[in-house]
């Protein structure tokens, strides 16, 4: 029996709290909203029970406090601030020494570190995937484009890349033509990495080169906690996609929230490119 409760959100940027929260309201779920400040789209801050910013961690659980919710669910992008600035607002809460020692490791450990200070309250963290499973990629996700032997060839690879940086905390995806690296996403995001490959197919003189292919890979890290920081693609992923004159699209399957489904699906097939979902054998066993 599911405890009694309201789901409470902690919501960054982008569009996924707000599906999220659109989601669970059409479910009849009960729902509260944390909206970080500087984050939180604007939309969601109007929806917002309350907001609050990013590092005043007593806030938050005083006010978590209050809601006593049944679950609690990470959701949403946010910058990750300074060293000094974590570090002041976590000691306040934890030994200053495991402190430093979480944020020295990267922004997973960090995002690890949310996860065991919420639960270390007696909060149950869940995953969006968790809550709004619609809304994940399954492995029959394509789009009406198929992608050809070079493609095929560039999403094997991207997926050997992409595995063999887990360890390294990069970010989840990259950009391959063929077995060709154009790019490696690290804190900018993924929209834009996919610029920086656009701006390498521009000529001297802003004029474009005929220069296209390549695919973007998107996936989750090898030992990815999936309850904080899952992939995320959308219409703008595949728009930003087509300008860099890419062939197409390549999502983990599972493990990767698909925004405005149907909606991304048409922008990939009005625009040429294929958009397919594969399965990640790292995931399959972390999961299994």
């Amino acid at each position: 029996m599911m405890p009694q409760g309201p789901i409470a959100i902690l919501a960054g940027a982008g569009q996924l709290p707000i599906q999220l929260l659109s989601h669970l309201e059409r479910a009849g779920q009960d729902v509260r909203v944390l909206a970080f400040r500087g984050f939180a789209e604007a939309e969601l801050q109007r929806r917002a029970n309350a907001t609050v910013d990013l590092l005043d961690l007593k806030t938050i659980m005083s006010t978590l406090e209050g809601w006593r919710p049944q679950a609690v669910s990470l959701v949403g992008a946010v910058r990750r601030p300074g060293f000094s600035a974590l570090l002041s607002a976590y000691s306040l809460l934890r030994n200053m020494h495991e402190v430093k020692e979480v944020i020295a490791r990267g922004d997973d450990q960090v995002l690890r570190g949310a996860v065991m200070l919420l639960e270390e309250h007696g909060h149950r963290v869940v995953g969006a995937h968790e809550l709004a499973p619609d809304l994940v990629a399954s492995n029959m996700l394509t789009g009406s484009r198929r992608p050809g032997a070079d493609d095929h060839n560039a999403i094997a690879f991207g997926l050997e890349l992409l595995a063999s940086l887990s360890d390294f905390d990069i970010g989840q995806g990259a950009v391959v033509d063929r077995r060709h690296v154009l790019a490696i996403e690290g804190p900018e995001g993924t929209d834009r990495m996919i610029r920086r490959v656009r701006s390498l197919r521009q000529s001297w003189f802003g004029l474009r080169r005929r220069e296209e292919g390549g695919v973007l890979i998107k996936a989750a890290k090898r030992g990815q906690d999936l309850r904080v920081d899952m992939p995320t693609i959308g219409p703008r992923t595949v728009r930003e996609a087509a300008k860099a004159g890419l062939a197409g699209i390549a999502i983990g399957a599972g493990s990767t929230f698909v925004l405005e489904q149907e909606e991304t699906l048409r922008t990939a097939d009005r625009l040429g490119l294929f958009l397919i979902a594969v399965d990640l054998p790292w995931m399959e066993k972390s999961l299994g």
